[in-house]
Order: C-alpha cells, then sequence, then structure tokens
C-alpha cells in the first residue's frame, strides 16, 4: 500500500464522491449519508436549504443523501470546499476537511440542523491568519494504518508554506479512542505539537503556531 494524498480541488469532485458514495462509511456509520458540507452553513441555513430540498425529494434518508450531496457539489463548484484526499494507487480511500478558517461557520460535533451548547463558531474570523482542520473520514478498511497522521503532517506544511499563523483543530472531549471520532482524536493533535487553548463541555480548540 502506498498512499499518496492529494489537495482537494473541483477537479477531483469525482473521486470525492466515489469515496463518499461507496467507501467512507461501509461500516455503516451512523454519519452516513454526510458530504462534509454543514460546516460551511449556519444550522439556520442548513435547515431552510438543505433541509427543506430533502422534503421537496420525499423526505426520507435517500431524499437526505441525495440533498446534501447537492450542497456539497454547490460548494465544490462554487471553489468553497475545501480540504485533502488520501489515494490508494488511483482510489480515493481518505478525506480530510481542511482549510482557510474564514469560510467556515463552525467546528464540532455533527448537528447540522441546529444550534447546540458545546460546538465552536466562527465569528469575525481575520482571513489568512488560521487554517483549520474540522474532519477526517477514512474508509474502514484503512484505519489504523496512520493515514490521519500523514494527512495532518501535510497540512502544517501547506498551512506554514502559505503563510498562516496558526493550525486549528477541534477535536471532542471524550475520554477513550473511537474509529469514528470524525473530528481527530486529541492524541493526534498532541503528538503533532498542538497546545489546548479553549475547550467546553464538547468540543476543545488545539493550534499550532507556524508562522509570526
Amino acid at each position: 500500500m502506498e498512499i499518496t494524498i492529494k489537495r482537494f480541488t473541483k477537479e477531483l469532485k469525482d473521486d470525492f464522491f466515489d469515496f463518499f458514495d461507496n467507501r467512507a462509511f461501509a461500516d455503516n456509520s451512523p454519519y452516513f449519508p454526510c458530504y462534509c458540507d454543514a460546516y460551511y452553513l449556519t444550522p439556520e441555513k442548513v435547515k431552510h436549504t438543505t433541509g427543506r430540498r430533502a422534503k421537496e425529494l420525499g423526505g426520507d434518508k435517500e431524499a437526505l443523501r441525495l440533498a446534501l450531496r447537492e450542497s456539497a457539489e454547490r460548494l465544490i463548484d462554487s471553489g468553497i470546499m475545501q480540504g485533502y484526499l488520501a489515494y490508494d494507487g488511483g482510489t480515493a480511500v481518505g478525506w480530510c476537511n481542511a482549510g482557510e478558517k474564514a469560510k467556515y461557520t463552525r467546528a464540532g460535533d455533527l448537528n447540522p440542523g441546529k444550534r447546540r451548547k458545546g460546538d465552536i463558531y466562527f465569528e469575525n474570523v481575520a482571513p489568512g491568519e488560521t487554517f483549520s482542520i474540522i474532519c477526517f473520514e477514512i474508509a474502514p478498511a484503512y484505519r489504523g494504518k496512520g493515514i490521519a497522521k500523514a494527512i495532518l503532517a501535510r497540512i502544517i506544511d501547506d498551512a506554514a508554506a502559505e503563510g498562516y499563523r496558526y493550525v486549528e483543530g477541534y477535536p471532542k472531549v471524550k475520554d477513550g479512542f473511537s474509529p469514528l471520532d470524525f473530528t481527530g482524536p486529541m492524541a493526534i493533535y498532541l503528538g503533532a505539537g498542538f497546545e489546548e487553548m479553549q475547550r467546553n463541555e464538547r468540543t476543545a480548540v488545539m493550534r499550532k503556531e507556524i508562522g509570526k
């Protein structure tokens, strides 16, 4: 197995959807049918756009999947979706949603249609200062092989090269490890030299200073 990591662009859209449609949730993950789009939108906008579209399509789980997929495609085509894809040969086997903090509305748990105490909301963020890591999703057969760590190392290198001052991650505050911990475990950030800057009952803000 030789893993390569690519910075996501709209030209990789087919690989993104191939990953989410066929491998990301092959273990019947409770996060299916996520397409990693909610963190660019306020909960209110999710409710009144994606939520409304899902009702138009029939209101069941398949309708929600199609509505979320449409939303992700709009974000990709408009150049808003940010991230990295990990490949085994020509097949995408991992994803990390990461990029300019100012493009996101929040970080934390997956609760797209409502505001919940314990999430981290981004307001008045200065562009060009912080590179944020929102989530990781690795295909079940590829978990535990260091792919998330490799993506994190690539993110730090890219953010430094692009002049960012900080890289931030937003892991859940919890005991123990879970393979479904899509925000990335606390340990992965501590191992890469991040420091805890803030926490509430569910989410911590981990930060690494990489420039001045």
